[in-house]
């Protein structure tokens, strides 16, 4: 697959169309992190606000993985990440025409729904890439794309800077910022007329019940209402944030009524739950051992995703202001510093991915990079302005390359678990990346950023040991070819023991 990697012909077009839809995804996602110190000073915004909304860009992102991931699986990646593409000119306009502290926790909330492009592309490349081949293809996919991170913070202060006449002199991040959405939309326009979501010849594999995920065990069950209670709890908890002094953007009883709506919708994903496996679970109906899978080893995912992606969410959307503040840095020049954590994408997230099918065990693969991630984080919190920048860096890399490269050894198994549904499991996985950075960033938000490297290795140490006594490796890891799961059902690359 390497030797053939940069062409541009079947599966290989396919999937560098697809990365790059994700890489202009996460330029509009991170466009507000580069000029987050700049914005605040030009409306006036107090450090508690500029925190706030870092938290406020990942919130919807939540909810959106998982409705992204339904719509996906019924209607296609090529349909789904096209219209996708087109929406990001919204929340990009609205962040560029904010005037004030609201109106920005506005369009960062809808520009989290942006952020939920990711889902798709793992579908995508699922369907052209045999199983063997999962770990580069989706590590490549979900590395190259994250790479529009540090084309964010790299490339969008030097378009603010040029273009600084167009705006009295000063930095014009208004412009840069909508410039990110008007050409996303324009790739979605080229995206949907240029792919397709299968090869020739192959049926794209629908799930048989939509509203929820379909589970094959009552004890799975049990499992996937706690994992979404997770999801509502974050939501809650930024809430919660956004009603706290110096923020103002709720009342105390706005902030009840959203719990109680919260409230409303996990009771609703419930009854959806209960719907879509009702037979199941009043006894009508068992699945046989080639068509199961288990839920909890779904969670371990979403648990290995919270540590490496949610870190990473954390990291790159605070990391511009710590290195500006730490060593007194212009907002430029610190921008540029902290995009060396995105850069790394480029290559450890496919690294992961590649390690994952080459080392023969997904699982140890797993584990060792996670302890890789807390111990580097560790070594993060140590980090002060009497410390040679050229050293931060460096430590601050060694920390990106483990969380990037734990994000594709997660999807190198992802999408083994049960193709049919692999948008909604890639979406659960991938909301609770967002979880952890919503987690994390509101820890930073009422701390600083010692603590905030301490809980996310400390984290991640804990995942590493989950990870070796719980994980189980997916039976069909290194099949030569995907079809062979429609010729033989036996061979159903999944987690075939049950709870």
């Amino acid at each position: 697959m390497l030797r053939q990697l940069f062409s541009i012909r079947d599966r290989y077009r396919i999937l560098h169309q697809t990365w790059f839809a994700f890489f202009l995804t996460f330029v509009c996602w991170f466009n507000f992190a580069p000029f987050a110190t700049t914005i605040g000073k030009e409306l006036h915004l107090l450090p508690e606000q500029i925190k706030t909304l870092g938290i406020c860009n990942l919130a919807l992102t939540i909810p959106a993985r998982l409705i992204i991931g339904m719509l996906l699986d019924k209607f296609g990646p090529r349909k789904t990440y096209s219209i996708l593409l087109m929406f990001a000119a919204v929340p990009c306009l609205a962040t560029a025409f904010s005037q004030d502290f609201n109106q920005l926790v506005i369009s960062r909330l809808l520009m989290g729904i942006v952020g939920s492009g990711f889902v798709v592309g793992i579908r995508m490349v699922a369907e052209w890439f045999s199983p063997k081949e999962m770990g580069i293809a989706q590590g490549i996919y979900g590395g190259w794309g994250n790479f529009g991170a540090f084309g964010a913070e790299f490339a969008l202060p030097m378009i603010a800077v040029a273009t600084g006449f167009l705006a009295g002199g000063t930095s014009n991040w208004r412009l840069a910022i909508a410039l990110t959405g008007i050409i996303a939309a324009i790739y979605g326009v080229i995206y949907y007329n240029s792919v397709q979501d299968t090869p020739p010849g192959k049926t794209y594999k629908r799930p048989k019940k939509n509203g929820a995920l379909e589970v094959t065990s009552i004890k799975s069950f049990w499992a996937m209402l706690i994992s979404n209670f997770g999801l509502i709890f974050a939501l809650g908890l930024l809430a919660w944030r956004l009603a706290q002094k110096n923020i103002h953007f709720f009342t105390i009883s706005q902030m009840y009524l959203v719990w109680f709506l919260l409230a409303g919708l996990f009771v609703y994903q419930t009854y959806k739950a209960y719907q879509v496996n009702k037979e199941l679970l009043i006894g009508k109906r068992t699945y046989p051992a080639s068509q199961r899978y288990q839920f909890g080893q779904v969670a371990l995912l979403e648990l290995t995703y919270v540590t490496n992606f949610g870190s990473e969410l954390a990291v790159v959307s605070m990391l511009p202001a710590f290195f500006e503040k730490t060593f007194a840095l212009e907002h430029v020049v610190a921008g540029m510093i902290a995009a060396t954590y995105p850069f790394l994408n480029l290559v450890s997230r496919p690294s992961g991915g590649l390690i994952s099918d080459k080392f023969g065990s997904r699982k140890w693969t797993m584990t060792i990079i996670s302890a890789g991630i807390g111990v580097s984080y560790l070594t993060a919190h140590f980090i002060n302005g009497n410390w040679p920048i050229p050293f931060a860096i460096a430590v601050t890399m060694f920390a990106a390359y483990f969380a990037q490269a734990g994000c594709g050894a997660t999807y190198s198994i992802v999408p083994l678990i049960k193709k049919e549904v692999t948008g909604q499991i890639a979406g659960n996985v991938g909301a609770y990346g967002n979880f952890g950075g919503v987690v994390y960033l509101t820890i930073f938000s009422l701390t600083d950023a010692p603590t905030l490297f301490t809980t996310m290795g400390i984290a991640a140490l804990i995942c590493a040991f989950m990870c070796g006594f719980f994980l189980k490796e997916p039976q069909g890891s290194f099949a030569g070819t995907s079809e062979s799961e429609l010729a033989n059902p036996s061979q159903n690359p999944a987690f075939l023991a049950e709870d």
